[in-house]
Parts: C-alpha cells; sequence; structure tokens
C-alpha cells in the first residue's frame, strides 16, 4: 500500500493518466507521537512532497489548524478505541495552498512497538454550478411546456413555451386555475391528476390527451404531460410541477394507422359488394365524420362489366353512371342525404366532372360555401341541405383498385366544429384505398361466383320426372364455405321398358373446378344410361373416365396454381324396373340408400361398398332387391347424414327416422327431411334424391313366347294389334303392326330361342322382342334393289326411339311410341 521510506519517489507522468480514472487516494502511515512513518505516490500526487522530504518527520506541517489539538485528541482517542474517524478537514499542500480534503483515520495498530494509524485523503472537488442566467434562459426556453402550481392548482411562474401552447399571456395566467382559462383542453381530468399527486406523492408521467387551446383554435391538438410534487424543507407538499410537450404530430400519426388497421379489421369483412360499401361508411361515422356516402359506378354493381379501366377517360367514362351504395350519418335517418341506397346519382363536387375518378385527386373542401355560386347553379338541392344541415367541411376521395375506376367516395362534417385538416386527406385517402381493394375484390368474386352458380345450376336437373314407374323429388343444399358452388349431383334417367335410372355422385373438393367436373360426370352417366348398361359396368366406365380426368390434371412448375386438382368422386347408381319391381343397384365408395317399406320399416341394404371412382382397377358388384308397391328409395350424399358429431351411423338411423314418418307428400317430406337433418349451413354440399315405386301390373302389360317359325309372325301381329286397341290406342295399331312385324321377324331370322314378345303400357307404349342371341343388332340402309334389310331402318323411322339392352340371357330390341294425349 505505501512504498515507506526507501518507495519511489518519481511522480506519476499527468499526460499518461487517462482523464476518465478515478483519483486515487493519498494514504500514509502516522505514529501516535504524529510522525510520518510511510508516504505513498498517491500522498505525494495530492500534497505535493516527495517522500524522502516528509518521512521520519512531523506531519503537523501539512495540516492548516496545526493549533487545533483538542479536535486531534479526540480523533486519537476515538481511533484507539477501534472505531476509526472520518471527516473534512483542510490540508496544506507543498506550495502553500489550502486542500479540502475527505480524510479517514483507521483504529490504531502496532509497528515494531509503537502505536501507528493508517490514513487516507481525498480531494475534495468542487461542485458544478452555473449563472442564474443560465438556468433561466433553459427554464423559459426549453421546447418542453413547465409550470408550477399552488396547492389550490393555480399558476404560480410557467416558461414561454407552456404559454405558446396555451395562447393565454403569462400575466392572465398566474393566479388562475387551468379550467378557468382553457376548458376545452381536458381541464378538469388534469386537475383531477394533479390533486392525486398531492395526495400521494407519486408522479404521473406521459399522460396523453387530446384537445383545443386558443393559439390554434381551429385544430385539435395532443399533448403528453408529467405532473410531480414539489416538497419544501419540511417534507409537505407545497405544490404541482407539469410538464407538457405538444405530440400532434405523433398522436395523428398513431391515430391514422390505428384507424387504418380498425378498418382493415371493419372494412371488407363479406364478399359483397354494397355490404363492402356500406360497411365503410358506417366506419366513417362518426370516429371521422359525421356524414360519409359512397357511390359506385352501375357496371361495379350490375357485374355486366368490368368496371371502368383508368384509360377509359373521355366522354365515355363521362356517360357512366353511379348509384349510392353506401350512406352513413350522426342524424338518424340520414336527413343530408339527396339520395338514398340503390339510387341512381351523378354527384361530382363542382367545378368537378367523372372525369375526376379517372386521374383527379382526393377534393379537400376546407370550408364549405352553400352561398357559392357553382354550388347554387350545379347543386342546388345539395347547397340546400348544406345550409340546412351545418355541413361545413369536406373531403371526396375517387375509389379506385387495379387500374379500375370504381366510384367516389364523400366525408362531410357537420355537427364536429372543427373542419377537416390537410393531414385528414392523408387518412381518408388511406381509408378509401383499402376499402376500394374490397369493393374490387367481391366484385370479382360475385362476377366469378354467379358465373359458378350458373354453371352447376345448369349441369344439375332442371326437372325430374319418374314416369309411370315412381315418384320423385330432390333437395339440394350447397355448401356454405365455397359460396354454393360443390360437386354433388343426382338425376333420374328414363330407360327402355319403363324402368328408371337413379343416380347421385360426389366430386371432391369445391368451387367452380368440382362443378365441372360433376357435369362431365353427369353427362357421362347419362351417356352409358342411354347404352342401357347394368349398374357395375356402368360404374366401370366411369371409374375409366375419371382415370382419364386425373391424368389430365397439370403438374409440375408449370401447373396453374388456381386450378383445383381432381382427386375423385363417389357414386350410387340404382335402376328399377316396374313390371318386376326389382331395383339393381351399385356403388362406387357412396353411402348406401335407404329403403322405407310400406309399412314405414327402415333398410340400409348391404350392398358392396366399392372403391371410390378414381383408384381402377377393381370390379364393382351389383346387388338386386325387390321392392313393394310404394316403398320409398332414399338416395343421399354425405354431408347429409355427418352432421355436426360427424358420426354417419348415427346420421344414418335419423335420416331413416325422418323419412318414415306418414302423411307429408314427397316433396315436402323431402325437403324437411334435409332442413332437419342440416338446420344450418355446413361445410360441405347436400343432396337428397327420394323415389316412390310403384308397380305396372297385368293390366298394362302382355308378353307372348315366339316360335321359330316364321308363319308365327302373323298370329303375334294380330295379337298385339288387338291389345292395342283394347288398351284404347287404336291410332297405334297401324304402327304397332308393323313394328311388331319387323322385330319379331328379325329375331326368328337371326336370333337364338328362347324368343319373346312384350307389349307394356307406361309413359310411352313399347314393344319388345327378346331373344337368346347376344348378337348386336345393326341398322342399314339398304339399296333399292335390295330385297331386304329394311327392318330395323323401317322401325326407327315409326317409333320414337329404339335400342337394345343385353340381359344375362341374351339381349332385347326394344321401341317405344309416343302415347297421344287423351281428348
Amino acid at each position: 500500500m505505501g512504498t515507506g521510506q526507501n518507495g519511489s519517489d518519481a511522480p506519476p507522468a499527468t499526460g499518461q493518466r487517462d482523464l476518465l480514472d478515478m483519483p486515487h487516494d493519498a494514504v500514509a502511515v502516522v505514529s501516535a507521537r504524529g510522525i510520518v512513518v510511510s508516504w505513498t505516490c498517491g500522498a505525494r500526487a495530492l500534497l505535493g512532497y516527495a517522500a524522502e522530504e516528509i518521512v521520519e518527520r512531523s506531519g503537523a506541517r501539512l495540516l492548516v489548524l496545526a493549533g487545533d489539538s483538542l479536535r486531534l485528541a479526540g480523533i486519537v482517542e476515538r481511533c484507539r478505541e477501534g472505531k476509526g474517524w472520518s471527516g473534512l478537514i483542510a490540508l496544506r499542500h507543498r506550495d502553500g495552498r489550502r486542500i479540502e480534503a475527505d480524510l479517514r483515520v483507521s483504529a490504531s495498530f502496532g509497528i515494531g512497538g509503537e502505536e501507528c494509524f493508517l490514513v487516507s485523503a481525498r480531494e475534495q472537488l468542487p461542485q458544478w454550478t452555473m449563472r442564474q442566467s443560465v438556468l433561466d434562459g433553459f427554464l423559459t426556453r426549453s421546447p418542453i411546456g413547465m409550470a408550477v402550481m399552488d396547492p389550490q392548482l393555480r399558476y404560480l411562474w410557467l416558461n414561454d413555451t407552456l404559454e405558446q401552447f396555451g395562447g393565454v399571456p403569462r400575466d392572465q395566467r398566474l393566479g388562475r386555475r387551468l379550467g378557468e382559462l382553457l376548458p376545452g383542453l381536458q381541464a378538469e381530468t388534469l386537475e383531477a391528476l394533479m390533486r392525486k399527486v398531492m395526495v400521494t406523492g407519486i408522479p404521473v408521467t406521459d399522460y396523453e390527451y387530446e384537445g383545443w387551446s386558443w393559439a390554434d383554435p381551429h385544430r385539435r391538438h395532443a399533448y403528453s404531460s408529467s405532473f410531480f410534487p414539489l416538497v419544501d424543507a419540511l417534507g409537505e407538499v407545497a405544490g404541482i410541477c407539469y410538464l407538457v410537450l405538444d405530440i400532434t404530430e405523433r398522436w395523428y400519426a398513431r391515430r391514422l394507422l390505428a384507424m387504418v388497421n380498425d378498418a382493415g379489421n371493419q372494412v371488407g369483412r363479406t364478399l359483397d359488394v354494397m355490404q363492402t360499401a356500406q360497411e365503410l361508411a358506417e366506419f366513417a361515422v362518426p370516429r371521422f365524420a359525421d356524414f360519409a356516402v359512397v357511390d359506385l359506378l352501375e357496371p361495379v354493381l350490375s357485374l355486366e362489366g368490368h368496371g371502368a379501366w383508368l384509360s377509359d377517360a373521355g366522354p365515355a367514362t363521362a356517360r357512366l353512371g353511379m348509384r349510392r351504395a353506401g350512406l352513413s350519418s350522426v342524424r338518424e335517418g340520414c336527413p343530408e342525404s339527396v339520395a338514398q341506397i340503390g339510387e341512381r346519382v351523378d354527384f361530382i363536387p363542382p367545378p368537378h366532372d367523372l372525369n375526376l375518378l379517372v386521374d383527379g385527386d382526393p377534393i379537400f373542401t376546407p370550408v364549405l360555401d352553400p352561398s357559392d355560386e357553382l354550388w347554387v347553379s350545379e347543386e342546388p338541392v345539395r347547397a340546400a341541405r348544406m345550409r340546412e344541415f351545418g355541413l361545413h367541411s369536406m373531403i371526396a376521395v375517387p375509389m379506385r383498385a387495379r387500374n379500375t375506376v370504381l366510384g367516389l367516395t364523400t366525408f362531410v362534417r357537420s355537427l364536429n366544429p372543427v373542419p377537416f385538416h390537410p393531414d385528414d386527406v392523408l387518412l381518408a385517402r388511406e381509408l378509401v384505398a383499402r376499402a376500394a381493394l374490397c369493393v374490387d375484390n367481391a366484385r370479382r368474386y360475385t362476377r366469378e361466383h354467379t358465373a359458378a352458380v350458373t354453371l352447376q345450376r345448369s349441369l344439375l336437373p332442371h326437372a325430374l320426372s319418374g314416369g309411370t314407374a315412381m315418384e320423385v323429388a330432390s333437395s339440394y343444399l350447397p355448401a356454405h364455405a365455397t359460396g354454393g358452388v360443390g360437386g354433388d349431383w343426382f338425376d333420374v334417367i328414363p330407360l327402355s321398358g319403363a324402368r328408371v335410372g337413379l343416380v347421385v355422385g360426389d366430386v371432391v373438393g369445391h368451387g367452380i373446378a368440382a362443378a365441372a367436373t360433376m357435369g362431365r360426370l353427369r353427362t357421362a352417366v347419362q351417356t352409358l344410361a342411354d347404352m342401357e348398361m347394368p349398374p357395375d359396368e356402368l360404374l366401370a366406365h366411369l371409374d375409366d373416365l375419371v382415370l382419364r380426368l386425373s391424368e389430365e390434371e397439370p403438374d409440375g412448375e408449370a401447373a396453374d396454381q388456381t386450378v383445383t386438382p381432381f382427386l375423385g368422386a363417389t357414386c350410387l347408381y340404382a335402376v328399377y324396373d316396374p313390371v318386376t319391381r326389382v331395383c339393381t343397384l351399385a356403388r362406387a365408395g357412396h353411402p348406401p340408400p335407404v329403403v322405407i317399406s310400406p309399412e314405414g320399416q327402415v333398410m340400409f341394404p348391404e350392398l358392396p361398398a366399392g372403391p371410390p371412382l378414381g383408384l381402377g382397377g377393381v370390379a364393382f358388384e351389383a346387388t338386386e332387391i325387390e321392392l313393394a308397391e310404394n316403398s320409398l328409395l332414399g338416395l343421399y350424399t354425405d354431408g347429409l347424414v355427418e352432421g355436426v358429431d360427424r358420426d354417419m351411423g348415427m346420421g344414418m338411423a335419423r335420416l331413416g327416422r325422418l323419412l318414415s314418418r306418414r302423411g307429408p307428400d314427397l316433396e315436402t317430406l323431402c325437403a324437411t327431411a334435409a332442413q332437419q337433418l342440416v338446420p344450418k349451413p355446413q361445410l360441405d354440399d347436400i343432396a337428397l334424391l327420394l323415389a316412390r315405386t310403384h308397380e305396372l301390373g297385368a293390366d298394362r302389360v302382355a308378353s307372348w313366347d315366339v316360335p321359330l317359325d316364321p308363319a308365327a309372325v302373323g298370329e303375334l301381329r294380330s295379337r298385339a294389334t288387338r291389345k292395342v286397341i283394347d288398351w284404347g290406342y287404336g291410332e297405334l295399331a297401324v304402327t304397332t303392326e308393323l313394328v311388331v312385324s319387323e322385330l319379331v321377324t328379325n329375331a326368328i331370322r337371326y336370333g337364338s330361342p328362347p324368343l319373346r314378345l312384350r307389349l307394356i303400357r307406361a309413359s310411352r307404349l313399347t314393344c319388345e322382342v327378346s331373344d337368346g342371341s347376344s348378337t348386336a343388332p345393326r341398322l342399314r340402309h339398304a339399296r333399292s334393289t335390295d330385297e331386304g334389310g329394311r327392318g330395323l331402318f323401317l322401325v326407327a323411322q315409326l317409333a320414337h326411339r329404339w335400342g337394345a339392352r343385353y340381359t344375362t340371357g341374351g339381349k332385347i330390341i326394344w321401341a317405344e311410341q309416343e302415347i297421344p294425349p287423351e281428348r
């Protein structure tokens, strides 16, 4: 710690000392006799004596008050008690100047049998001071407003900045309260905060508020204030000091961001053009304006066009009209408005025209003058409303998005006495720009959605008829999430022999891609059904089609990401024969049908499930069930029975119970069942197809065996003709005679036994000839010199339609004739 007598005498080089280093204490060891025993470099730096000048000599010459023996005796006695001592003492430098030092003396200890003390000293540096003029300049010219209030919250002192903030001269403020001077500055709230600080002694910092002042009466300002108590020497609160900072620019920037953010959450919540426009108007009132209107161009609302492009300026644009799409006011009923929602408007603030919408900036009119000649001459009704309701400030902003003109949004103030400020134009522009994007999104979505819904509706059957075989009814509920565009479909297909084909299917996915795929599959089913394919073969061909559709989907980086990949479909196909009452069914990954007997018993036939369409390589199986007269057959998609609990078993049981109720007609039963099973919008499409079966009895069917003898053709022809006449269709006797003659002759000549002729009286008169051969008939166009080959050609000319279908025992050639209406 010390160097002793022989320690280093070299003073430290001041040039090598770091200016930021703390000064070292001066340390020395002094005996009880006052003789310096040890001297350090720090002591030399403080007092200027080298070690050889002071060691082994009396230290009394270092003290300014060397004769104060009583004080020194007291210090020595205290240190001998082991307590040590510290205090302020005056020391003398080697050059004679006085140094005030903090002195510390340790408890006594012994060195070589002599009592000694460790003494350390540090120079007491002078406190920083400044002139009163500098302090006064700092307080009065600070950019922060400052004031001192007495306990009654009256002004005692304020600086120049606060005087400028409030616009009230200093001499009028002193001795008066804030509420008496600036009533529009939330005076009651501020004074309540000051009282709280006086009571609790806890400062309040950065309290932000908005208010009005005499300094700028036409614009609201924002301030940040801090309050803290002034405490006297006795610890009593003698008043309040408060600091004020004008944060108007920051306040409005934050308000702009907050309002724009809120607008993003509240405007454009739906993909509806009118609703979005109304949301913008309601958002602006009253937080920004007292009256707001949104006028959109008619092509935007009609969806017939694509809006007005920005390049369409000139006369063409000038001819475009607008309609009011959004309207809101602080006054009930919007009495300021000249037009109501949906009405045609042509308002553009004078002297502008519709070209403003194409290339114009927002129109900012801080002060509206209802007596202005342009308003009086061009907009007399609106000028009168301005005068009647005190409309005094306006901002009109063109609505544009994606290079498309949409309309005009107008904001007006009336009850709010503060006119719009130039900063408000930025806010209005941002609000309208965001809303314009939402309007354009809604317009584009509505146009595309309308096209998609139109496509889907055109692909679904418009009218269903089961003929005499069955009564049919259907219900279709679109998916809520996709706006009514999905891939569920159903159909009723009339087949030969009074039979009816029923089909229901579900394409994976939603949207226009699913609807288009559904249309292709429905068309394919109709084509395959017209080819008289049994259900299992029809599904096999449909499966091949789905595989080809999947292979056509784009892939890789060049694929259009907007196209929904086609993943597959499910399908159930059933054919009901009213003569035999046999229903043949096959399904491809689809839920089984529900059958309700005439007695109300519910059954879900156990059909082989089959894989969904699009997997390929798996065969489908058909099942035959016999249905009693007036049985109810229900085909549906999975969305109907999944429900909110996603339990298809429970949903199928609920469906069975609903369909087993007696009383309602089929249309009512179908609609009621769908509504009760799905009471609110779901994420999936829903289709339900109901069919009540009928039987064609013996009075509607006649059949005869056909021998392999050409001579039997005449007898069979006569029997068929008499039966047609007995049924009351005498006008069809001749054509029936010719059709029977040609079909029977053709079967005898080219077919294999057994042969049979059958007439069916249903919605049409059908003539069928079956044989055991699977050879397909071929329509020939015989030459004039040929003696035969005109049979099927003649049948095709006489019949409404004709064809062939294959059975397990051979084939059936059939021909249908239209039954004349009853007179």
